[in-house]
């Protein structure tokens, strides 16, 4: 059994790690819902989790081994049979000529000694304690490659479409992809997975196989397996390990043939809190503070798939409970809260957005979700809703977060009434996080840094000794450097000096002028941060935030 955190509040009390009334405050900490106990640790800087390893061996009486940073080759852990070492989480670490040393979650376990006595009859075995997430990264070296495992089907199974199609989402899953792609290319299926961002091959397929994957997919998601000249949308309720989790489906025609997307809904991503997106402190105080006034509305712009929607669910699981009444009208809803009412959006009942808020405010809300706002009507509707003393979170399409009160003024909303109601405004990107098991820093000058972009000396000192980070690659990344993604924000808190602007119409250069006297921070800058403190790499920000056009 892993650990949980009970076990751990109980072991680093009983170790002296930490005290009685730090643990109360980590207890109140986790009643708020903005992480776990351990996080009010890790977040004061108190603990960190290789000190949480080492208390937990001590609990076992074991040796704690760092598999974060000490990962053994391919060639040992495949010693112990795969059978095994899945079964009972063992992972072999040394081996020399009289010893062997390997680790696990859960030293405690009866059946490890024997087995490990009869795989190793000859040697003295030690076993050492590692923190579970290290052992699931290490025990994914047992996997053969998707098409090792597609082929083997293919020769053996006798549902060969449920099976194929099982095997590719388990891998999904086990890789924490948002996105699985199957995509007609000639005579193959080309399987793709999109993986913090980027889309990676994963596969290929004889397209002979095809329709019976299409009709299985088609049928687990309820579209009529006839119809192949539309586009088509569904869902699925797919079940792993007792585990319900919610995919949505679109197939549209190509020349091809039928292309399959699948967007899996991560359930992870609703028990986000405002501390896992990667807000810095003081842009957390200024979101939780306009998220505690009473009306108004707070805008969160960024482009698809930047986290907008896991910003407002971090928003709405920080103000929800018994006292309030909150509702969503979004499309679709990907992330079912508890005690929030979710209202899909209904083209075929005339349920849009305008329609669907309309309905929400006769509902007596005290907080309402809006999906997005992207006409006249909603736009109005959304204000009038402020207006009349509710809170309102939605998504908006700009450029930055200047640029949003110029475009809802451009939708004919009064400026007056914009001054009234906005109360903060969110434009946020994502960046992949640089993998913590093979992260490496090395140092650059000045002039190095000012060849990959013009504007270095803005943001270093020209004696400068600058360090920055990279990953080198390993298995937990895929080889990629990067594992994870974290935000990167700009935040403008719509206070006296903005809303007199309002009524004055302004540019987006203008309100960017007055932020900057203000010393907001840049969503660059926000990112840049993020580089120096080893968070993410320079060229994950070059790729993803535009430089501020004036410093």
């Amino acid at each position: 059994m892993n650990p949980d955190q009970t076990k751990i509040r109980s072991v680093l009390l009983l170790n002296n790690y930490i005290q009685e009334d730090e643990a109360k405050k980590a207890d109140a900490f986790a009643k708020t819902g903005e992480g776990n106990f351990l996080d009010y640790f890790f977040r004061q800087g108190r603990l960190t989790p290789d000190i949480v390893g080492q208390a937990l061996a001590e609990f076992f009486k074991v040796p704690y081994f760092d598999l974060n940073t000490n990962s053994p080759s391919k060639d040992l852990i495949t010693k112990i049979p795969e059978n095994i070492g899945k079964g009972l989480r063992l992972i072999l670490v040394r081996e020399t000529n009289g010893d062997v040393i390997v680790a696990t979650d859960d030293p405690s376990e009866p059946e490890i000694k024997p087995e490990l006595s009869h795989l190793f009859p000859d040697k003295k075995i030690t076993l050492c304690f590692s923190l579970s997430e290290d052992i699931d990264s290490i025990l994914l070296f047992y996997k053969k490659s998707l098409d090792e495992r597609l082929n083997f089907i293919i020769k053996t199974g006798e549902k060969v479409a449920p099976e194929i199609v099982d095997e590719i989402l388990g891998d999904a899953l086990d890789l924490k992809a948002s996105d699985v792609h199957f995509d007609p290319q000639g005579q193959q299926i080309i399987i793709r997975f999109r993986i913090d961002g980027f889309l990676h091959e994963a596969g290929k397929l004889s397209k002979i196989y095809y329709d019976n994957i299409l009709n299985r997919v088609k049928l687990s998601a309820g579209i009529p397996t006839v119809e192949h000249f539309s586009a088509l949308d569904g869902a699925i309720r797919y079940e792993r390990n007792k585990k319900p989790i919610d995919m949505r489906v679109s197939i549209v025609p190509t020349v091809e043939g039928e292309k399959i997307v699948i967007r899996i809904l991560a359930e992870n991503k609703k028990d986000f809190s405002l501390g896992d997106l990667g807000l810095s402190r003081d842009n957390q105080q200024s979101i939780v503070r306009a998220a505690k006034k009473p009306f108004g509305m707070i805008l969160v712009t960024g482009p698809t798939g930047s986290g907008k929607t896991t910003t407002l669910y971090a928003l709405l699981k920080y103000l929800s409970g018994p006292e309030k009444n909150i509702a969503t009208i979004e499309d679709p809803v990907e992330y079912k809260i508890p005690g929030v009412n979710h209202i899909q959006v209904n083209p075929a009942t005339n349920l849009n957005f305008a329609e669907g808020l309309k309905s929400i405010v006769r509902q007596d809300p005290d907080i309402i979700l809006v999906g997005e706002i992207r006409d006249r009507e909603t736009a109005s509707i959304a204000v009038n809703a402020s207006l009349a003393g509710h809170l309102l979170f939605s998504t908006f399409h700009a450029n930055d977060a200047a640029s949003v009160i110029p475009r809802f003024l451009e939708m004919g909303v009064e400026p007056s009434y914009l001054s009234l109601t906005l109360k903060l405004v969110i434009s946020q990107r994502l960046t992949r996080k640089i993998c913590e098991k093979c992260k490496y820093s090395y140092k650059v000058s000045l002039k190095e840094l000012s060849e990959v972009f013009s504007q270095a000396p803005h943001f270093f000192n020209e004696n400068e000794e600058i360090t920055l980070y990279k990953g080198k690659g390993c298995p937990n990344c895929s080889n990629t450097g990067y594992k994870g993604r974290t935000g990167l924000f700009e935040i403008i808190d719509i206070e006296s000096e903005i809303q007199d602007l309002i009524l004055r119409k302004p540019s987006a250069k203008e309100i960017w002028n007055k932020e900057k006297a203000r010393k907001i921070k840049p969503l660059f800058v926000d990112g840049l941060e993020k580089v120096r403190a080893g968070t993410t790499t320079l060229e994950e920000l070059l790729r993803v935030a535009d430089l501020p056009e004036e410093l």
